[in-house]
């Protein structure tokens, strides 16, 4: 599984779904898309100058962008 924390209108977030959506459709992998300014102020310390954050079965794997050779990997 999958998660993009983002938020909306963020050209970084775009791309970076762009590129989760690609490869998890390919390798049938699950994603959600969660938006950090409905996160609690805990997550949103941690996380909000990182966004986009993604996680890979609930751990950080990757921030500000998405190196999709690193994600079909960690996927594997």
């Amino acid at each position: 599984m999958v998660t993009l924390l983002g938020k909306p209108g963020c050209h970084l977030c775009d791309e970076a779904f762009a590129v989760i959506a690609r490869v998890c459709a390919e390798l049938g992998v699950r994603y959600e898309v969660r938006d950090i300014t409905m996160a609690d102020d805990e997550e949103k310390e941690e996380y909000w100058d990182k966004i986009p954050v993604t996680f890979v079965d609930g751990r950080q794997h990757d921030y500000w962008r998405v190196d999709e050779r690193r994600l079909r990997e960690a996927l594997r």
